[in-house]
């Protein structure tokens, strides 16, 4: 019977472990409750009990779980990592439906990797920036932290961003200086010189007081040394600068331990999990935490108290953000701080009663009377104004000229005024006060047209151009413009992605000088896109209607026409062939690209198919290659006994020349059909091509005549008069054979 017993007993934990994962946690928590009851009295099996509390806090029943996870720690048979379920379920009562996106505090100029300032800016192929420091960290340097696009090659040499880096050295000094201090002081602290860190970093925050980086570090070097209630305060800063960011939680819930704050590190901690469920640290941290206040002897081992000191939601933290802030000993910014965080913790306030999970719900420790007050002083409150600023107060400071008033800043010049409207928050009631700064657009030019930069490309040695800047210049040598670097690989790949973020700057910054250099973007494009005035006429060979014509581009005037006839949609351009006189003939065929295969050094094959005649009606040039007005050309048609006529012409030279190409030699005729492909068979409408039969035009493509004799045939708009000078050329080619 004993045995039997075993059996069951094995078969139902195996079902409950199955119901476990299937998420079925009733259904498994009945089952270890019935195995429970079961045993002897006096005998407890704590695995099975504590099993059974992890049901209980999967599905929600944190208070029977609680009781039993208790009851465990008093018998000493709870293992710090039994509690890791626990922990998850306490934080998943926090998390949101939506993710928590981090305020861009710096706005363009903030790093995606650091968060912070922009400091040596770094621009990878996928056009994405970041700082240097960012990019060599090990865990970085396969993929780029945005787009996820792998960096090619093994060698991993960054260089700044010269325009971006002058740019931010300009018109963010400040910025610049405090991200270089932070840098050194990291350094020192590498070094051990823990004090000579905490200088650099004191220093660094003097000159600016916004930056969370700043703040997070300072209170890892405040616990360094032992300081414990400055490392809170600085801690506290931070996350209400980035209520979202982890790091400077977790500096928060390290410095709350170290001063025996229990129940206040523990919450903090659980919220780093809100924000990264995977974060090894905070979860071992809060097991071990959660542990000792289940503990006997713990003054606030309830259920109650502990759920009642779990975090509210970070929008909740505005209400006592300037008092916190005021007695500070080394932070006078509280005011700052206040309108910068303002506006984006109001947009992502979560509803009154209603929880992170977004739904109403009955915890308690969701909302504490603390909260309450807040949220009415919020409603009464209508003396916030909105922030629209992407970047700190202290921002974008520059030296005006001498001739500069006290009451106002010039706007003429070659100078932009920026405006930022900035919310102040006063005692004395709302007031508006607009930051205003000036900066010279001639920053942002292209040093090659020197026009604004539009679609702005950095290449590997930091320097930027526009797009179709650099392509031109690579058309005529494989090197950057400004320092020579080799760029051969860089053109190899010909992946010219656009730096986003200085086309975010010029967005932002230039809009009306972006609108206008647009439009004379767009001018261009559409008088490239005409294929009657200026059109591209590439002087080489003859070209026929229907007849592919391959071509080896190296020439750096036609590397150019092809990538415009490529850019504008057209794919087209003109072919003729050359004139002593004129630099090209009077007749020619329309070109269309099927397809264009590029090289590492610049070159390219051209596959192209003929399509349209043309008449000249004026030679010119742009940009080095030839151009022409043009007039396209048609076969004349003809109806009744005109047309029985010349179908019987054409039904005779058309078996003329089939009989003559297959009485070629093999080899000629495999070279032939390699190149042209197979003759086209005959056409039952002989006038439905205005270009007449595409035979007519393949014959005359691989009959061995002089381009000089070839071209009369392009002119001719009698498809009669065609058909009729075939068949001279024909008769000669075989008179010519059989001597």
């Amino acid at each position: 019977m004993g045995t039997q017993e075993e059996g069951s007993t094995s078969l139902m934990l195996e079902f409950a472990a199955q119901a476990f994962q299937a998420k079925n946690f009733q259904l498994a928590c009945e089952i270890y409750e019935r195995q429970l009851q079961e045993q002897q009295s006096g005998v407890v099996d704590w695995g099975l009990l504590l099993r059974r509390a992890e049901c209980l806090a999967c599905s929600g029943k944190l208070q029977d779980a609680f009781d039993l996870y208790q009851e465990a720690a008093a018998q000493k048979k709870l293992p710090v990592e039994q509690l890791e379920t626990l922990v998850s379920c306490l934080a998943d009562q926090l998390k949101g439906r939506e993710s928590l996106p981090l305020c861009p505090q710096w706005g363009i100029l903030t790093c995606k990797d650091c968060h912070g300032f922009l400091y040596e800016p770094v621009t990878l192929k996928c056009g994405h920036t970041f700082c240097k420091k960012c990019l060599e960290k090990p865990r970085t340097r396969s993929q780029c932290k945005m787009c996820r696009v792998t960096q090619e090659g093994t060698e991993y040499h960054y260089r700044v961003n010269v325009l971006l880096s002058n740019i931010t050295a300009k018109w963010f000094s400040c910025e610049v200086q405090a991200a270089k201090l932070r840098h050194e002081g990291n350094a020192m602290l590498s070094d051990s010189r823990v004090q000579d860190a905490l200088d650099k970093y004191n220093e660094a925050i003097s000159s600016v007081s916004l930056d969370h980086l700043l703040y997070s570090n300072r209170s890892m070097i405040h616990l360094s040394l032992k300081s414990y209630e400055l490392a809170l305060k600085d801690a506290e800063i931070a996350c209400k600068l980035q209520p979202y960011w982890l790091k400077g939680h977790l500096r928060k819930a390290q410095a709350l331990v170290n001063l025996g704050k229990t129940e206040d590190a523990l919450k903090e901690f659980l919220y780093c999990l809100v924000l990264d469920s995977g974060n090894k640290t905070a979860k071992s941290e809060a097991q071990k935490l959660l542990l000792n206040m289940l503990s006997p002897g713990h003054s606030q081992g309830d259920l109650p108290d502990i759920l009642q000191m779990m975090p509210p939601h970070p929008s909740r933290l505005k209400g006592s953000l300037t008092n916190s802030l005021c007695t500070s000993d080394y932070s006078g910014t509280a005011q700052r701080l206040y309108r910068v965080n303002m506006e984006y913790k109001k947009s992502l306030m979560f509803p009154e009663n209603v929880g992170p999970t977004g739904c109403k719900t009955s915890w308690k420790f969701l909302q504490t009377p603390e909260d309450k007050t807040d949220v009415e002083s919020k409603k009464t409150s209508s003396a916030e104004i909105s922030l629209k600023m992407p970047l700190t107060c202290n921002s974008l400071k520059r030296k005006l000229s001498s001739d500069d008033t006290s009451d106002g800043r010039k706007t003429g010049g070659p100078y932009k005024l920026l405006k930022r409207d900035v919310s102040v928050s006063t005692t004395g009631g709302d007031q508006e006060s607009s930051v205003s700064s000036y900066i010279d657009p001639s920053d942002l030019d292209c040093s090659l047209c020197m026009r604004l930069l539009y679609e702005p490309v950095t290449t590997p040695c930091g320097h930027t151009y526009c797009l179709k800047c650099l392509e031109r210049c690579l058309d005529h040598n494989p090197k950057c413009p400004l320092c020579k670097e080799d760029l051969c690989e860089y053109l190899a790949i010909r992946k010219f992605c656009i730096t986003e973020l200085m086309e975010d700057l010029i967005a932002k910054y230039f809009p009306e000088e972006l609108k206008e250099r647009k439009m004379v973007y767009e001018e261009e494009i559409a008088e490239l896109s005409n294929l009657n005035t200026n059109v591209p006429i590439f002087v080489c060979t003859m070209a026929y209607p229907t007849v592919p014509c391959p071509l080896h581009i190296f020439e750096p005037c036609y590397r150019l026409m092809i990538r415009r006839c490529m850019e504008t949609g057209t794919k087209q351009f003109g072919m003729c062939i050359g004139d002593s006189v004129k630099g090209f003939a009077d007749y020619g065929c329309m070109l269309e690209i099927r397809n264009v295969e590029f090289f590492a050094d610049g070159r390219s094959v051209v596959d192209s198919i003929g399509k349209r005649r043309f008449k000249v009606i004026r030679h010119s040039q742009r940009d080095g290659y030839n151009t022409a007005d043009i007039e396209y050309i048609e076969d004349e048609k003809v109806q009744g006994e005109n047309y029985a006529e010349l179908l019987a012409l054409h039904d005779s030279v058309y078996d003329q020349a089939y009989t003559w190409f297959t009485t070629l030699k093999p080899a000629l005729k495999s070279r032939i059909l390699s190149h042209f492909g197979p003759m086209p068979a005959k056409e039952i409408d002989l006038q439905v091509n205005p270009n007449g039969p595409a035979w007519c035009w393949w014959i005359l493509a691989v009959l061995p005549l002089e381009s000089r004799a070839q071209l009369p045939f392009l002119a001719m708009t009698s498809l009669k008069d065609r058909l009729t000078s075939i068949r001279r050329v024909l008769l000669f080619m075989c008179r010519t054979r059989t001597r």
